[in-house]
């Protein structure tokens, strides 16, 4: 593959995908994952800091959040708002066509402990980034904290729902599911 195709980023991730895959997390080098792309290992660390970050999307993920509960209507609540980012999510990053790379990631993340560790690292904060978003709406400190921890829970459960291959729905749609699920869940605690 010639280095001068386009997207060297999403061509590290998919090589890093396929190779983690096939051989281990542990198993696999950057200069593996760079050479299997058709790039160099500066090319790889020009986009991610370490073998973990591959799979993680860097900042996009917080840049989404903080932008959806943005651009929330002005009289959204805050977990409506939360919602309202959730959508964008759907719309931006979990779209149908990265359905399978979401589940061969998913098992990926799950048979090594330094990609669990990493994804809940990860969770943290995109939880901080909507509490951070709702602030700045006006949103109380307490309730912003509320709101995106069950935000962020109902983000967990609605990813793991979507990326099942059995799953066919948006994933917006899984998301507000699961977000009124964690909502009626919480009100009986």
């Amino acid at each position: 593959m010639a280095r001068w195709l386009p997207n060297p980023s999403q061509r590290l991730v998919v090589a890093a995908l396929d190779l983690f895959s096939e051989r281990g997390y542990e198993n696999t080098t950057v200069v593996e994952i760079a050479e299997r792309a058709g790039l160099t290992k500066s090319t790889f660390f020009r986009h991610f800091p370490d073998k973990r970050e591959v799979l993680f999307g860097g900042e996009a993920m917080a840049d989404l959040v903080a932008q959806g509960i943005a651009a929330a209507p002005a009289e959204a609540g805050p977990l409506e708002a939360v919602a309202h980012a959730l959508d964008a999510i759907g719309r931006e990053a979990f779209t149908p066509d990265r359905r399978e790379f979401s589940t061969r990631r998913r098992a990926v993340i799950a048979a090594n402990p330094e990609l669990r560790e990493r994804e809940a690292l990860k969770g943290l904060g995109l939880t901080a980034s909507m509490i951070d978003a709702l602030k700045r709406r006006g949103i109380p400190d307490l309730a912003s904290c509320v709101a995106a921890e069950l935000g962020a829970l109902a983000w967990k459960i609605a990813y793991e729902r979507w990326s099942d291959p059995a799953n066919d729905d948006e994933f917006g749609e899984v998301a507000r599911r699961a977000l009124d699920e964690v909502r009626a869940a919480s009100a009986l605690c």
